[in-house]
């Protein structure tokens, strides 16, 4: 029978074997890509480069798109009519069907039957949570003029101009920035991201593989992030 101090001396070489290349891998992650958030300037150069991004994406048929339905990374489903700005959200065996006006007004079912209490408050805070991410992931740069944005234009290593928007209020986590990458004609190319549930300051998504939906929207279908993908399918855009 092995001493406790034989047995610990183990757990804590399993604990360093498992534990120890995955701290370095992060540390190597943090050197080669943790970025201090640029300070840009505001005023009517950024504005007018946000109004560039928006027109190379026929802002004016995205936002006479009624209704979007799509599913993200194979995980969640929403339908949301964005008229009338309800949206019900699929995964696993739930659906939630979204208020986003009044959120606590939305209803919870799983299997098809309605569930009541707390059990459909948390179900109705993930399917908030949710959504607020996975469409972001998919609208983004139609939400440059939100209310509490702020947008600064911000000079990027090649030269060329950059646009870095703040979300001071709204959303699921207020404070998160951004930094649009663009292509010439305007349109998002990627953006960096600093944000609150990523440890590591400035690491970069692709926005690419677009689509132009039967209302005329352009959305994206795929983003680089890392080594991972992000796929947007079974995408519907319709007035």
């Amino acid at each position: 029978m092995a001493k406790p101090k034989k047995v610990l001396k183990i757990i804590a070489g399993v604990i360093v074997f498992f534990t120890l290349p995955t701290l370095l891998f992060f540390g190597f992650l943090y050197l080669k890509y943790d970025e201090d958030l640029p300070t840009g300037t505001k005023g009517e150069p950024a504005e007018v480069l946000a109004t560039k991004m928006l027109n190379a994406l026929d802002y004016e048929a995205y936002e006479n798109t009624n209704y979007i339905e799509w599913t993200f990374n194979k995980r969640h489903h929403y339908k949301w009519n964005k008229a009338e700005n309800t949206c019900q959200v699929y995964w696993k065996a739930y659906r939630v069907d979204l208020d986003l006006n009044d959120p606590p007004k939305s209803e919870a079912f799983e299997n098809e039957e309605k569930v009541d209490g707390e059990s459909s408050k948390r179900l109705i805070d993930k399917a908030v949570s949710n959504f607020n991410n996975d469409s972001f992931w998919l609208v983004a740069p139609y939400k440059v003029f939100d209310p509490g944005t702020e947008r600064r234009m911000v000079t990027l290593e090649n030269g060329t101009d950059g646009l870095l928007v703040t979300y001071t209020s709204g959303g699921t986590t207020p404070g998160d920035s951004y930094l649009w990458h663009l292509d010439a004609s305007g349109k998002p190319k990627s953006f960096q991201m600093w944000v609150d549930i990523l440890p590591i300051d400035g690491l970069e998504a692709t926005w690419s593989d677009w689509t132009t939906t039967e209302s005329g929207a352009k959305l994206p279908t795929f983003h680089k992030f890392m080594v991972f993908g992000l796929e947007i399918t079974d995408l519907v855009g319709t007035n």
